[in-house]
């Protein structure tokens, strides 16, 4: 009932808070045999950690990773994979003045009302520095999933606040901080600066694609891969809109077009997204994710303190004025859970199915 575990067969269990001493996970699941080091998941760690530009949070946080069990002589064992980030960097004093207070948008209400108690250090478990153990966990998915099928996963910003970004190359995007595939960021940065001096914020749209992925991953029912992967996406910080595929624009789409007819080459579109009746196609799987605008900002905010009554607030500290800015390594990594989870799913229901026809090529080229 805790809520503090996603998946099943490839459990993650996350634990810690904004400002104490440690934040983590443990994997339950990960089969045996794997090589594993720190440095494998701390790539991912270091796309995501904050302090790496003047436009996201100014926290310095090293974010290095501890694998303290789980691994033995350079190998997964089959047990338990426990994750250790250590917090170096809290500066829990900027959070005094709002102890007393609700800040708009945040889950400061929510919290208290559920526990009766709320850590307002940072947000405690509703800041978004949690998604850091699942970037770890997801990086141990993706080394997996690349061995065994040669999955791949890549994410890139799409729009930030009213500037949509227009798709050029996946080469930009491990090139400038916003993870644009965009040669020229000049823009973006000056668009995040006027924001950054007015004490505001924005939102950003995210999208993110897994290559790669074979056939059959899924259930028809209860636990379609894209209803899974719309759970996984939703429990990201921040995230009030999930896309697969055409996502909304199916709306305005007819039936003769939206239908991805498959071909002797290989599937003419991707309007699906890579899933259909909860299964996956072989496709590519596209998904985009919707970020609402940071809610601790400077600027005065209306809002009520423990006793009822109205009051402003403003929240000090070091703060991302656009948080879809770290999304897309968290993106990426919740997406390798959940294809990680129906991969294993396959193997221990259907891992001596032979189908009668070979699969259709992801594309139609």
């Amino acid at each position: 009932m805790s809520g503090n575990t996603f998946g099943t067969l490839f459990a993650v269990t996350n634990f810690g808070e904004s400002h104490g001493p440690a934040i983590g996970c443990v994997i339950d699941g990960c089969p045996p045999g794997m090589s594993l080091s720190e440095a494998d998941i701390q790539t991912d760690l270091d796309r995501r950690r904050p302090g790496t530009s003047r436009h996201v949070t100014q926290r310095q946080e090293e974010d290095k990773v501890e694998i303290l069990s789980g691994v033995y002589e350079g190998r997964t064992t089959g047990t338990p994979i426990c994750l250790l980030i250590r917090n170096t960097d809290q500066r829990s004093k900027d959070y005094s003045e709002i102890a007393q207070t609700f800040r708009p948008g945040h889950a400061d209400y929510t919290y208290l009302q559920k526990y009766g108690l709320r850590d307002p250090r940072g947000g405690g478990r509703a800041s978004a520095r949690l998604t850091a153990p699942m970037v770890a966990a997801g990086a141990v998915a993706k080394k997996w999933l690349g061995q065994k099928y040669g999955t791949v996963f890549r994410g890139c910003m799409q729009q930030i606040g009213d500037l949509p970004i227009a798709f050029e190359s996946w080469d930009h995007v491990s090139r400038n901080p916003f993870f644009a595939p965009v040669a020229d960021v000049a823009a973006l940065e000056s668009y995040m600066d006027s924001l950054r001096k007015a004490g505001d914020s924005c939102g950003a749209r995210i999208r993110v694609t897994a290559y790669g992925v074979p056939v059959g991953l899924g259930e028809p029912l209860f636990d379609k891969l894209d209803a899974d992967i719309a759970y996984a996406m939703m429990g990201i910080n921040a995230v009030k809109g999930v896309e697969i595929g055409a996502g909304f624009a199916s709306v305005t789409q007819r039936g003769t077009t939206h239908g991805d007819s498959p071909t002797p080459q290989g599937f003419k579109t991707n309007n699906a997204g890579g899933v259909l009746g909860g299964i996956s196609t072989g496709q590519d799987l596209e998904v985009s994710i919707a970020i609402k605008p940071t809610s601790s900002i400077i600027s005065p905010r209306e809002t009520i303190n423990l006793k009822g009554e109205a009051t402003e607030v403003v929240t000090k500290g070091r703060h991302d004025p656009c948080v879809g800015i770290r999304a897309t390594p968290i993106a990426e990594a919740m997406l390798a859970l959940v294809v990680m989870e129906h991969a294993l799913r396959q193997r221990a229901q259907n891992g001596d199915v032979n189908p009668p026809m070979a699969p259709i090529a992801s594309s139609f080229l």
